[in-house]
């Protein structure tokens, strides 16, 4: 295999050591977190952003050596490989040159240029591209031949110009000069399809829009290639035309004479026939791709504040489904997340005429089943009727009912529906419906968010900008890296998560992960780490990448707990002993672990990064990276899109970052917008870098358009 450790280390402006090192590990089968967190010296410390880079450009120098190759062998096959185009083929270091390269030598169907040839008409062709016939039509009437379909002169100078025009259009200096042009100098261009208006309003903004193609950002590019599919607008991209015909003219007609003229007919007709339509068809790819590129970022960034969400924790939860009509759905939860009760309650209308009211009988059995279940926290998802459900829920006086304060707190449950009729959920809870399945992945959301969203795909959470419109490849192999990132930088409870959880955790996958359920299900809790080894098709490998990454609350050795990595256990053992204390001694006490000098351990395998991640480990083992929960409580009295005047000031929580602004749920069930310009005075480029995901903020409302369901927001007034 060919080595890109020189051009990766040069490209990415990181050491070839580095590199070398990090694609070795790569080759081994190590992940992205164990080798950012396990082999820091092997690596000089690299994040998990770089080695996704050098992993990534290894891949892409890999599929285009791929073709390449494949190129070679084509020509090859064909007799056409000469050693000059040899070594240009080997040089290029792009996959556009490469094609520029090789489309002369493309087997191609059947075009006007190559039905000249087979008319004989190449050798006056190459007479006029050389400019030497002082009379063409005299030269052409040599080739009329009625057998060959060459009926006359002009027929011969029209398939003679076929060819050259092939030449130009296929000429790799040309094709070079002519994309730097179009990329440069062109715009994009929209326009509304007659008859379109109403149907198409949502397009309404691109009806008549024109922008640099150098300037213009991913979500317009995406939403008028939208518009483009679903028949609303038709694009055109648009470069200065008579500029760029200038360019070939100036390149391909080099005199003045009859012949030339012939050329410069033929110049125009490889732009307009030719090297135009190909020049807009890379151009649209290349607009696609960096828009593709732009969305997939910003909706990887919101998905990865999205997963670490901060949890509630191992609390025991009522979980509340919101309704009007059909009730509010609830669920009671213990503290490790399984279901205990469901039931319906209809605290919004009077269910019937008698002494008693339904809110009166809801607040009743609400009190019960906190006392029954010794409930903790109250999770309600934030859809239809959550509102009016949280006043109700807010109302009840639990201090009159002998109860502590219950926290209500709102959850995001975009996407518990999908959630809920899934095979995910029917595995769980066959024998409920999806009335049920929805309210507890409401409760579990709030108890841990990371663990009930990666049953989900993450294009269904709803915190996208286009998501489904982008490079569906591209975008999971970038979920898959976010949501296994997030997985490992937590931790994993090993005895209580799901099979789901624990097939992102390094190393496994599902087929493992369905294995260690089965062997928890059929041994009972796991022990310690070590016994992880028990486990079908779980090997050495497997064991080295994931054993550090899961956790086990109470276990026998107090380091099955913490991120410290059993290949290090004899070592802590080792500090323990030279201090005169027991392992025990040494986790969770500051006091005792900083009483080790790290520096005394430093050898070939452990450094000190390694060193200092097991001191932080040991004060405080299996730390939760997240932050703490802060409930949002919106505004009293502002329940839907009608209550909102302009001029209010609302509290409110970050639902979805785009590359335009944010949107923010102020709690009417429709999300406000606050355009880039109105997060604050100074000049923003990038909405991300200013707010995320689950943030909470302050708004004033601008506009409120009620008709549409649009509201507009600012952070800044």
């Amino acid at each position: 295999m060919k080595d890109y450790v020189e051009q990766i280390a040069t490209e990415l402006k990181i050491e070839n050591s580095k590199v070398r090192a990090t694609l070795a590990l790569l080759a081994e089968g190590a992940t992205i977190p164990f080798i950012a967190r396990y082999r820091k010296e092997v690596t000089g410390t690299l994040d998990e952003v770089q080695i996704a880079q050098i992993r990534d450009r290894q891949a892409q120098l890999e599929e285009l050596d791929k073709r390449r190759q494949a190129i070679l062998d084509s020509m090859t096959e064909r007799n056409l490989l000469t050693d000059e185009l040899k070594a240009k083929i080997e040089k290029a270091t792009t996959l556009t040159e490469l094609e520029d390269i090789y489309l002369p030598y493309r087997p191609k169907r059947k075009t006007r240029a190559s039905a000249a040839r087979e008319k004989g008409l190449e050798p006056l062709a190459k007479e006029i591209f050389a400019g030497s016939p002082k009379d063409p039509p005299s030269e052409a009437a040599r080739y009329v031949d009625a057998e060959k379909g060459v009926a006359s002169a002009e027929d011969a100078l029209a398939g003679a110009r076929d060819i050259i025009a092939e030449w130009i259009a296929e000429d790799e200096h040309a094709r070079k000069e002519m994309r730097k042009f179009w990329f440069g100098r062109s715009s994009f261009a929209s326009t509304m399809v007659k008859g379109k208006e109403t149907e198409g309003a949502k397009f309404k903004d691109y009806f008549d829009w024109t922008e640099n193609v150098t300037s213009i950002p991913s979500h317009r590019i995406l939403a008028m290639l939208r518009g483009e599919t679903e028949g609303f607008l038709k694009l055109k991209i648009n470069p200065p035309e008579e500029e760029a015909q200038q360019m070939l003219e100036r390149r391909f007609v080099k005199g003045s004479n009859r012949s030339w003229e012939q050329c410069r007919i033929a110049s125009q007709d490889a732009y307009k026939r030719l090297l135009a339509p190909a020049m807009e068809t890379e151009l649209r790819a290349e607009l696609k791709a960096r828009a593709d590129e732009g969305a997939i970022d910003v909706f990887v960034r919101n998905v990865r504040e999205l997963l670490m969400a901060p949890p509630l924790g191992q609390k025991a939860v009522l979980g509340v489904d919101p309704g009007f009509r059909t009730g509010c759905k609830i669920v009671c939860l213990d503290r490790q997340g399984t279901l205990l009760h469901h039931d319906v309650i209809y605290p919004l209308f009077s269910q019937d005429s008698g002494s008693q009211s339904s809110a009166g009988k809801a607040e009743q059995k609400v009190i019960d089943l906190l006392k029954k279940y010794n409930i903790e926290a109250i999770a309600l998802g934030n859809g239809t009727a959550s509102r009016e459900t949280e006043a109700f829920l807010r109302g009840i006086d639990y201090k009159a009912a002998g109860l502590p304060n219950v926290p209500v707190v709102m959850v995001n449950e975009s996407g518990a529906s999908i959630y809920s009729a899934s095979e995910i959920a029917r595995e769980e809870f066959g024998d409920y419906d999806i009335t049920v399945r929805g309210a507890v992945s409401i409760a579990r959301r709030l108890m841990d968010p990371l663990a009930e969203l990666v049953k989900i795909d993450p294009k269904s959470i709803g915190v996208g900008q286009y998501q489904h419109d982008v490079d569906q490849t591209a975008l999971q192999r970038s979920l898959d890296d976010t949501v296994i990132s997030c997985v490992n930088a937590v931790g994993v409870e090993l005895n209580t998560a799901s099979k789901q959880l624990l097939s992102y955790v390094s190393g496994l996958g599902p087929q493992i992960a369905a294995n260690i359920v089965k062997y928890r299900e059929e041994n009972g809790a796991f022990g310690g780490r070590a016994e992880l080894k028990k486990v079908a098709r779980l090997g050495p490998k497997a064991y080295e990448q994931c054993a550090g990454f899961l956790r086990i609350r109470g276990a026998k050795n107090p380091l099955d707990s913490s991120a410290v990595h059993p290949e290090r256990y004899e070592l802590v053992k080792k500090m323990a002993q030279d201090a005169g204390l027991s392992v025990a001694d040494l986790v969770n006490n500051e006091t005792n672990s900083a009483k080790i000098d790290v520096n005394k351990y430093v050898d070939k395998e452990v450094g000190l990064p390694t060193l200092k991640d097991i001191i932080k480990e040991l004060e405080k083992p299996g730390r939760d990276p997240r932050s703490q929960l802060e409930p949002v409580k919106f505004a009293e009295g502002v329940h839907s899109i009608n209550d909102l005047k302009e001029g209010m000031r609302l509290p409110g929580i970050i639902t979805n970052v785009t590359a335009f602004g944010a949107f923010v749920d102020v709690g009417v069930h429709q999300d406000g917008l606050v355009h880039v310009s109105e997060m604050a005075d100074k000049f923003i480029k990038d909405p991300s870098t200013f707010v995320k995901v689950n943030q909470q903020v302050n708004v004033v409302v601008m506009q409120v358009d009620k008709d549409r369901k649009r509201i507009s927001l600012s952070m800044k007034r």
